[in-house]
């Protein structure tokens, strides 16, 4: 049981990862029904950014803050110069393409900074070690993730529901012409989801650096992670994300557990069941 037990934390810290890169993804997609195949990028970029903030001012949590804003930086500046100019039905096509490219431009450009090396980064000193939970103990930085993922989900919800950003945010996802006209300025509710995605992904990176070795290739793995999920959970239904993560990451977890070399093959086949049987998302009604 505590070997179960034991990796269903597992599962579960590494699905609050997912949740925040595909997170970033749906919101993006939610609004702007725009794709962008750069998450990935930034999600290294996020993490790269903390390696580099924490061998300069040797604070894990400085760099966990100040990470997620070079990436955004990034965003930005890619939204204003070229982005914004591919918004709006009919230019999907553009949209893939010009994300797609730009996900090799950050690939590269970390390559240029970085070096191809691997390279790790440790958890805070007061997160080290593990926690006995009584049946098994469990690494502490872990925990911390899998709350980190909590907070975050809570947090979104509140904003989502009760904020005016949230309003604004939700007529834009239902729909846009009649949100435009109610005064809402959708594009701008885009580039403002754009950019607090690419946070999000970037936040997920360096969280997860301590977990995961940087490494080239991290971010092209993970955006494929991240798109199954966002698949499972529904285009755009921020939320189902949290549960389609945890879902994905239960399957792949196990799997590897009990057929190691399957696991990525579970994951997919779970993918193509969702997309045959429930195409609006799992955790979705039918009618929706």
């Amino acid at each position: 049981m505590s070997l179960y037990l034991s990796q269903f934390l597992h599962a579960w810290a590494y699905a609050s990862i997912l949740y925040l890169l595909a997170l970033g993804l749906s919101l993006t997609f939610g609004v702007g029904r725009v794709l962008n195949l750069a998450h990935g990028g930034f999600y290294m970029l996020g993490g790269y950014a903390g390696y580099s903030i924490l061998r300069s001012l040797d604070n894990f949590w400085l760099a966990v803050l100040l990470a997620p804003f070079v990436a955004m930086a990034v965003a930005l500046v890619a939204e204003r110069l070229v982005m914004r100019r591919f918004y709006g039905h009919g230019m999907e096509m553009h949209q893939i393409l010009l994300t797609f490219g730009l996900a090799f431009v950050i690939s590269d450009g970390i390559r240029e900074v970085w070096g191809a090396r691997i390279l790790t980064v440790q958890a805070p000193e007061l997160l080290r070690g593990t926690a006995d939970l009584g049946l098994f103990t469990f690494p502490r930085y872990r925990l911390f993730v899998i709350v980190v993922g909590i907070v975050v989900a809570v947090g979104l919800w509140a904003l989502i529901n009760y904020t005016d950003a949230g309003v604004k945010i939700r007529a834009a996802a239902a729909d846009g012409e009649i949100a435009e006209t109610l005064g809402v300025h959708t594009r701008r509710v885009l580039a403002m989801t754009f950019v607090a995605g690419v946070g999000l992904a970037a936040f997920g990176g360096v969280v997860a650096a301590p977990m995961q070795a940087l490494a080239q290739g991290v971010d092209f793995q993970m955006l494929i992670m991240a798109l199954i999920v966002v698949v499972i959970a529904g285009l755009g239904k921020l939320e189902t994300v949290y549960w389609a993560a945890l879902l994905v990451a239960l399957v792949e977890i196990f799997g590897r557990l009990f057929v190691p070399r399957a696991a990525i093959f579970l994951v997919f086949t779970l993918m193509a069941l969702v997309l045959a049987f429930r195409p609006t998302g799992l955790f979705t009604p039918r009618s929706a």
